[in-house]
C-alpha cells in the first residue's frame, strides 16, 4: 500500500504504485498516475492527466500538471509526462500540453529542476537536463538531452536548444542554439562550444578538436551561412557530433540560430 501521510488529499481515482510515498499536505488530483518509487516530501500538488515516472523526487511546494499559463487554453484534456528518476526540487511549476501545441508537455529521465524552474506547456525536455534554480522556459521549447540552462535564465517560446549546450546564467534566450553551444547574455550569443561539458560526458581529445574545427568554418566571416553549413556538412560528414550541429540547422525552425560574436570565433 501507498505510504500516504494522514494530512495529505489523494483523490481515489489516482493510480499510485504500492511503494509511493505522499508527504504531509500535498494533494494528488484524480487523473494522476505516480509509478513505483515516487515520493512526494510535503505541500507538493499534482494535478491533471499526469504522469511521473519510477524514481521520481518531488520537493516541497512543487506544482504540477495545474493548468497552463496561456489565454488561448480552453480546458482541452491534454497531458503532462515525467520521466524516470528525475528531481524535482522546491517551487518547480511544470504545465501540461495545449492544443496548440501538440496537447504533451514532457520531461525526460534523469533531469534535475532546480529551485523554482518552470517548464511551461509543450515544452519537450529531453533526459538528463539540468534547469538550474529559476531557468524559465516558455511555450513550445525543446531542449536536448545533458543541457544544461543556468539560473535565472529564460528561453523564448519554440526555441530550441540542442544536446549538451550550456545557457550561461541569467541569459535570455530568443534563438535557436546548437547542440554542444555556449551562449550567454541579456540577450544570449554564442560563445563558443561547451568544451567543459564536452570533457565532462567523456568526449575525446580528438573529437572536440573536430567540433573546434567545424565551429570555426561554420561561423566565419566568408560566406552565407548556408554555403558554409554545405561545405562543413561535405568535409565533417563523417562525424557524428558535427552533423548533430549540422542536422540541427537544417530543421525548418521558427526561431534564427544564436550567432557569435566575431571575436568569438577562433
Amino acid at each position: 500500500m501507498p505510504d500516504i501521510h494522514a494530512t495529505a488529499l489523494v483523490d481515489p481515482a489516482a493510480e499510485l504504485a504500492p511503494d509511493v510515498t505522499v508527504g504531509p499536505y500535498c494533494v494528488v488530483g484524480p487523473e494522476v498516475r505516480l509509478a513505483a518509487g515516487v515520493r512526494l516530501m510535503s505541500h507538493v500538488v499534482v494535478e491533471g492527466r499526469t504522469s511521473i515516472g519510477p524514481g521520481c523526487h518531488v520537493y516541497p511546494f512543487a506544482s504540477i500538471g495545474h493548468a497552463p499559463q496561456d489565454l488561448k487554453y480552453r480546458g482541452e484534456d491534454s497531458r503532462l509526462e515525467i520521466g524516470a528518476h528525475t528531481t524535482i526540487r522546491e517551487h518547480v511549476t511544470i504545465n501540461p500540453g495545449t492544443e496548440g501545441g501538440g496537447m504533451l508537455t514532457r520531461v525526460g529521465d534523469h533531469c534535475l529542476l532546480m529551485v523554482g524552474a518552470h517548464v511551461a506547456h509543450d515544452c519537450q525536455v529531453a533526459d538528463h537536463v539540468i534547469l538550474v534554480n529559476n531557468a524559465t522556459l516558455a511555450g513550445h521549447v525543446e531542449v536536448g538531452e545533458f543541457a544544461i540552462v543556468g539560473g535565472l535564465s529564460a528561453v523564448h517560446q519554440f526555441v530550441r536548444i540542442g544536446k549538451h549546450a550550456m545557457i550561461g546564467g541569467m541569459s535570455g534566450v530568443e534563438n535557436d542554439v546548437i547542440p554542444y553551444g555556449s551562449v550567454t547574455g541579456n540577450r544570449a550569443r554564442l560563445s563558443g562550444l561547451n568544451i567543459v561539458g564536452l570533457k565532462r560526458r567523456g568526449f575525446s581529445r580528438d573529437d572536440i578538436h573536430t567540433l573546434r574545427a567545424a565551429y570555426r568554418m561554420l561561423f566565419a566571416q566568408e560566406g552565407t551561412l548556408a554555403e558554409r553549413l554545405e561545405d562543413v556538412a561535405k568535409m565533417f560528414a563523417d562525424h557524428t557530433a558535427v552533423r548533430d550541429i549540422v542536422d540541427f540547422i537544417r530543421v525548418d525552425s521558427s526561431r534564427a540560430v544564436c550567432q557569435p560574436y566575431p571575436e568569438d570565433v577562433a
